[in-house]
């Protein structure tokens, strides 16, 4: 849920916390959100909250690089818990088809439409080698250089073999998922996916089913604006996604650890 949960650091014998399950191994950022937190506790102590900070300041590095402005709702709590197995059992997997995204996405209270919207999200994507691999060496078990996933571009896939992930077991470079856009928030991402471009089996995936492939199609061809207001309006949505408000939660002090 949206209680930033996420920015917490495991604690002495409790176990991992969120930010160590492999799909948050590249999120960046935690430090700069430490000193806005410090910055806002200096002018009004306990009263905004980290996760609505989190949910602001996504806003806005999004609007710095070309994408659309939202109004975010605000009077989230702050989590107390953070536990690495929830993030990989709730995190939709990069391997996922479209049946399982889609459960995934409803499981939270979103829909196809916020599903295909969200994913737009990875014009600015970054990935580990590991996340993707089994797209690029030996997917069909025959074995050789050129056993790629067929429903990735084979020139793609020959290009991120030849100078990203070189080795199947490469699991610290990192690739851009709309390679020179990725620092654009735009539709490039979209115009990828109908290339066969995707840089996950869960890209590949949107295209598989029609009505999805059909909103790939309009905003891929269309206006930039559309995008950004339909992708604006997914983001609120998913920003609501098991809020804690009222007596729940608290105001942490410090982001990345619970008030003692």
């Amino acid at each position: 849920g949206c209680d930033a949960s996420v920015l917490l650091n495991a604690t002495t014998g409790g176990g991992e916390a969120e930010k160590d399950a492999t799909p948050n191994l590249t999120l960046r950022g935690f430090a700069f959100l430490d000193r806005v937190k410090a910055l806002l506790e200096q002018e009004c102590p306990g009263v905004v909250s980290c996760a609505d900070i989190l949910a602001l300041a996504s806003r806005d590095a999004v609007g710095v690089i070309g994408g659309p402005f939202w109004r975010v709702p605000t009077g989230r709590r702050d989590g107390r818990v953070s536990i690495k197995q929830e993030a990989l059992d709730q995190i939709p997997a990069p391997t996922m088809n479209f049946t399982d995204l889609l459960t995934s996405f409803r499981a939270k209270g979103l829909d196809l439409a916020d599903l295909v919207w969200l994913s737009g999200a990875h014009t600015i994507g970054i990935s580990h080698c590991n996340s993707f691999t089994e797209r690029l060496y030996n997917f069909t078990g025959r074995g050789g250089p050129g056993d790629a996933d067929p429903s990735l571009d084979a020139e793609y896939a020959a290009n991120l073999r030849r100078t990203k992930c070189t080795t199947p077991t490469d699991n610290t470079t990192i690739v851009e998922m709309d390679p020179g856009s990725f620092l654009t928030f735009d539709t490039s991402y979209y115009r990828g996916l109908l290339k066969r471009r995707g840089l996950f089996q869960s890209d590949a995936a949107l295209i598989t089913d029609a009505a999805a492939r059909a909103d790939v199609e309009s905003v891929a061809k269309g206006p930039s604006e559309v995008f950004f207001q339909v992708f604006a309006r997914s983001m609120v949505r998913m920003g609501m996604i098991e809020v804690k408000t009222g007596g729940e939660g608290e105001i942490r002090r410090h982001c990345a650890v619970v008030n003692s």
